[in-house]
């Protein structure tokens, strides 16, 4: 029997993250895709097949809390950790508060992360 590699689609403006991340997902034993924004994420076919969202928390547009809430709103449970290159550390406790798993600093570590989507998907 194949088990299918869960889908964790990563919504970043910030091209060098949407070029890094997918190959460390994919060491991890993930599939992945990439978005530039929330809204072509909620255009794609993958909300329904996401199983784990990384999401910037500031992006044009629609922002990464602004995602989640739409997600809520389309009653689309996806998982997400978040990840900012804001130093604010107030903004963290916040997202947490509203559900996110996790919300990492960039730069983060390997480790981190997969941590963080061991915690969504609730991985041994």
């Amino acid at each position: 029997m194949i088990i299918p590699r869960s889908l964790v689609s990563v919504v970043d403006d910030d091209e060098s993250v949407r070029e890094s991340l997918p190959d460390l997902l994919k060491e991890f034993g993930f599939d992945a895709r990439t978005f530039s924004s929330a809204q072509e994420f909620l255009n794609s076919d993958c909300v329904g097949t996401t199983r784990c969202l990384i999401l910037d928390v500031a992006m044009p547009g629609m922002s990464g809390p602004g995602l989640q809430r739409e997600l809520k709103t389309r009653h689309q449970e996806i998982p997400i950790v978040f990840i900012t290159a804001r130093s604010d550390e107030n903004i963290r406790p916040r997202l947490l508060e509203q559900g996110a798993v996790e919300c990492l600093f960039k730069p983060f570590s390997d480790t981190a992360l997969l941590e963080a989507l061991k915690a969504a998907l609730r991985v041994n």
